[in-house]
Parts: C-alpha cells; sequence; structure tokens
C-alpha cells in the first residue's frame, strides 16, 4: 500500500473488519502505481447526513438497510474529506473491486476538472441508455460515455473537488440508496460520464450490503398517487434528456 502525498490518491471504502477483503484487495495491487490506501466505510449515519425515511420509504417501498446507510455514509465521508483538505481529485473503489491499475494511474495523472468531468464512473452494474462524449480517452478505444437513467453502483469512479461539493450538497438528505442518488442527473444536473469499457470489474464475492434489499414486498406508500406522479415526472425527464441527446442537445 503507498502512502506518499498524491494530487489524485487513490481510496478504498472498507470495513475496518474486513480482513479477508483487505487482504484480497492488497494482493491484487501489488503492482499498483498510484498511492492508494483503505478508508474505513462507516457503520451509522455520517456527520452531515439526514435519513429521511418517510421519502426512503415512498421511493423504494421499504426502510433502507444499515448497510445501505453505511454506504451511503461511507462515500459521503469520502467527499467531505476531500473538501476539507483541499484534495482536487480523487479516485474511489469499494473493497471488492479487480482494477486496471495501469489505466488507474494514467487517470489520475489526468486532470478531469479541466476536461469538465467532475464525476467519471469506472463501473456499472447494468446497462443504460448512453450516448459518446468523448473517444480515445487516455487510451486507444475507451471512451467516455453519458448515462441518462440508472446505471447504478458505487464500485468505482473518480470525482474532483467540485463533483464531490456538489455531491455533498445533492446527497445531504438520505432517500434512497447513494448510487441511486448519484444516477440522478436529471434531478442535480451532476453529468453521470463513464469510461468505457470499463477498467473495473466487481469481484464474485457476497455483498457486504446485504441481500434483504432485494426483498419483493413494497410498503403502500411506494403505490401511493403521490409517488405514481413523481415516477411519472422522473420518466418525463428522462425522455427529454435522451431526447435532447439524440437531437444533439
Amino acid at each position: 500500500m503507498a502512502d506518499v502525498d498524491s494530487s489524485c490518491p487513490v481510496v478504498v471504502v472498507s470495513m475496518a473488519n474486513a480482513t479477508t477483503r483487505r487482504k484480497a484487495f492488497a494482493a491484487r495491487a501489488q503492482r499498483a502505481r498510484v498511492p492508494w490506501r483503505f478508508f474505513n466505510a462507516c457503520t451509522d449515519l455520517a456527520d452531515g447526513l439526514v435519513y429521511d425515511g418517510e421519502s426512503a420509504e415512498r421511493n423504494k417501498g421499504r426502510q433502507l438497510t444499515s448497510g445501505e446507510i453505511g454506504c451511503y455514509s461511507s462515500h459521503y465521508s469520502v467527499w467531505q474529506e476531500m473538501v476539507l483538505r483541499a484534495i482536487p481529485q480523487c479516485i474511489v473503489l469499494e473493497d471488492d473491486t479487480i482494477v486496471d491499475w495501469a489505466f488507474l494511474s494514467a487517470l489520475a495523472a489526468t486532470d478531469l476538472a479541466a476536461l469538465d468531468m467532475p464525476y467519471l464512473r469506472l463501473y456499472a452494474k447494468q446497462p443504460a441508455f448512453c450516448r459518446t462524449v468523448e473517444r480515445d480517452f487516455i487510451q486507444h478505444s475507451r471512451s467516455v460515455v453519458e448515462y441518462v437513467g440508472h446505471a447504478y453502483g458505487t464500485q468505482a469512479y473518480a470525482i474532483t473537488q467540485s463533483g464531490a461539493k456538489a455531491f455533498i450538497e445533492a446527497c445531504a438528505i438520505i432517500q434512497r440508496p447513494i448510487d441511486d442518488q448519484m444516477d440522478r442527473s436529471w434531478e442535480h444536473g451532476i453529468r453521470n460520464l463513464a469510461v468505457f469499457p470499463a477498467p473495473v470489474i466487481e469481484e464474485f464475492v457476497e455483498s457486504g450490503i446485504g441481500a434483504s434489499r432485494f426483498q419483493s414486498y413494497r410498503s403502500p406508500a411506494f403505490y401511493s398517487p403521490r409517488q405514481r406522479i413523481s415516477r411519472w415526472i422522473d420518466r418525463q425527464k428522462i425522455r427529454a434528456m435522451k431526447l435532447s441527446m439524440l437531437s444533439g442537445g
């Protein structure tokens, strides 16, 4: 593990007691050419966050699990540390990732703020509508795309100081899981940019957040007229963004 100063450090979000995961990640990162360190994941609500249980019930049909709140708090805390320490750019990973370290080394040396890329995904959990923003990004045959809709996942991304500040504001009230909220570019205006093909993949291991969040039951609040209208409005905003992209906007 490298611990020297860097203008673009790599932080790996990991539970402090996740010994097996940490050993596995460190073994995979032996040839990393960029400084990285573990960032102790939160187990409860981070300072500055407010949990809105009523909104979570409407948005997801259930309360968020302690694992989801911990994941949300962990990423929020990374952004807070960036602002507090005036870190201009950071690469954030989770400990169940397999990383192309050569690409990350080149990415760490790239000034994303100068490219107007405050937030750049390095992994997505599912396909989503996208357009190509830039071709041959850092490496021939890699591109930057912009997603509209839900790609999900916080396993890997790069973020600048301005991106951290924007997400701190946009995510201060917990109403849904963190990746769900970060994807909502039509709401907060932070573009959902991503590297394609992804330089990071997720290891096939059991999620530390738990599987209870995938239960099929949803509370009546999810089906309320108010929430149905809210989801309809979201769909119209997403549709408008897609049409704008297709028309060259």
